[in-house]
């Protein structure tokens, strides 16, 4: 089913019968979120309709969500804990360790 504008999935799923949906989020993200949804004229409230809406239209999740795999997961646990941690003084000293053995 091609959809052209949210204007489509009102037609599927009518608002003739609301729910409330309650979320906590921290308040960095809820800023930033907001500043940007503002930006392309839409209502935090729109988001999350838009996005409850595209899960049952799709019957998944509508933004690719991926587990990392064991070497990324370990890497990214090191760097939360500073252990392992490289930095360089330029690009092409970053370069070189590429290839460094």
């Amino acid at each position: 089913m091609q959809l052209d504008c949210i204007a489509d999935v009102l037609q599927i799923f009518p608002m003739n019968q609301t729910a409330t949906v309650h979320a906590r989020i921290d308040h960095t993200t809820k800023m930033k979120s907001e500043a940007i949804l503002k930006q392309i004229g839409m209502s935090p409230t729109e988001a999350v309709r838009l996005l409850y809406r595209q899960i049952a239209l799709r019957g998944e999740f509508p933004v690719e969500l991926r587990v990392p795999n064991a070497l990324t997961a370990s890497v990214l646990d090191k760097s939360n804990k500073n252990e392992e941690i490289e930095s360089f003084d330029s690009l092409e000293e970053l370069a070189a360790s590429w290839t460094a053995e």
